[in-house]
């Protein structure tokens, strides 16, 4: 079995608490794509846990994790990441985590021109995590990276270490900034890097003797549908693939097709970074919705932007992501309302669009709300379809039929077992 979880919107659906949940059935988790510009929160008996880089399943003893070579690695990061995990009793070591060879490295100078850039811009920034993964993706389709691979060759590398650095000070010192020193960047590889030579290797044909031997895949995304570089709304999306048809490219297998993807979505929405939000809510509103979601990036601790579900965004989100079923989650959060809001369509030039918009329609799309009666009860504990409140299942049941896909799976909680399963 190959299956994908991925987001259905702006990111920060709660696929790390899917994955973690969903990974008890499945032998391998891979990571296909993006850095440690989101985060996946975790929630579970070991503790509570912010991962950036690492697979969810990374949680679990039993289970092997791969960081395929469709993402982009901060090695310096990745060291604390690891670093944090082993001091809350996590153990880590080759055999539990494997990392592809043909990964890119993310360097100090793509962290340095990001944050350079988003400076420069001002009032016009994109909302960059400033992490270096736009400058890093930008590398990589230019040829002009490192890979995980090469840190078994440091020593042949220091000429190809000058040459690149020699071309990135030609950008650096145009921003007004000293230059870089090849010998700098040389040492950080060897400092950050050694540590993780043993974990390298080709995880494609890892994974490929793995799914020969009957072993079931679970694909873990970063951000959502909205954010893939491709179909997300550009140029405010991140600078991969999020979409589950990348998944198993990024993996290293590209001869293999998915057999499940489980689209997640929250039970209303939220959004980190600029960009286009039509039903984003503002004033007390907000506020209130977003203290009672705990809506603060992973990342970067940033406030979320809050709206009520979203119907245009997410019909369009389970299409592209090809989506078999829907784990919706953050109900619980919903408690406190008599009336729910649902953006239901978008208001361009006077008329009315239900079909997912671009480019200047986007910008000017204001929402159209419609309000569902609440269920105003605490269901935290429920764990069946029957425990819940009528208001709740009804709920449920219309945003099934809005975006035109089953839910499986509604989460009542952040802890492992605080969900029911529907079917």
């Amino acid at each position: 079995m190959l299956t994908a979880i991925v987001g259905i919107n702006w990111g920060d659906e709660g696929k790390g608490r899917m994955v973690d949940l969903l990974s008890e059935k499945y032998d391998v988790i891979i990571r296909y794509q993006g850095g440690n510009n989101a985060g996946h929160t975790v929630v579970n008996e070991k503790g509570k846990f912010a991962l950036n880089l690492l697979p969810s399943g990374i949680l679990r003893d039993e289970t092997v994790n791969v960081m395929g070579p469709g993402m982009v690695i901060d090695i310096e990061h990745l060291c604390g990441e690891i670093e944090k995990l082993r001091k809350a009793g996590i153990e880590i070591t080759p055999k539990h985590l494997k990392i592809s060879d043909k990964a890119t490295i993310c360097m100090p100078y793509d962290k340095l021109l990001d944050g350079l850039e988003e400076d420069r811009l001002k009032d016009r920034k994109f909302g960059s995590t400033r992490r270096g993964i736009a400058p890093v993706y930008s590398d990589k389709y230019m040829k002009k990276t490192f890979r995980m691979g090469d840190l078994k060759h440091l020593s042949v590398l220091k000429q190809k270490i000058a040459d690149i650095v020699e071309w990135k000070n030609l950008l650096v010192t145009a921003y007004g900034v000293p230059a870089l020193k090849a010998e700098d960047m040389y040492a950080w590889l060897e400092k950050f890097g050694t540590p993780f030579i043993d974990y390298v290797c080709d995880v494609g044909e890892y994974l490929d003797e793995a799914v020969k031997e009957g072993k079931n895949l679970l694909f873990e995304a970063q951000l959502g549908a909205l954010r893939d570089i491709d179909f997300g709304i550009f140029p405010y999306t991140s600078s991969s693939s999020t979409i589950a048809a990348y998944a198993p490219i990024g993996a290293g297998i590209p001869e293999y097709r998915l057999d499940d993807v489980v689209g997640v979505m929250k039970a209303y929405s939220t959004c980190v970074g600029e960009g286009p939000f039509t039903c984003e809510m503002f004033g007390d509103e907000a506020e209130e919705l977003r203290k009672a979601g705990g809506e603060y990036g992973a990342a970067t601790g940033r406030p979320r932007r809050v709206g009520g579900f979203d119907v245009v965004a997410s019909r369009y989100g389970v299409k592209i992501q090809g989506a078999t079923a829907i784990a919706l989650t953050k109900i619980d959060v919903l408690s406190y309302m008599k009336k729910i809001p649902v953006c239901v369509a978008y208001e361009i030039d006077g008329k009315r669009v239900e079909k997912f918009p671009f480019g200047e329609d986007l910008d000017k799309a204001k929402p159209i709300y419609e309000y569902l009666d609440g269920f105003c009860e605490d269901i935290s504990a429920c764990r069946k379809a029957e425990d819940l409140p009528e208001n709740a299942i009804k709920y449920i049941r219309y945003i099934e039929k809005a975006v035109g896909c089953k839910i499986k799976y509604v989460s009542v909680g952040a802890e492992r077992d605080s969900y029911i399963e529907l079917f």
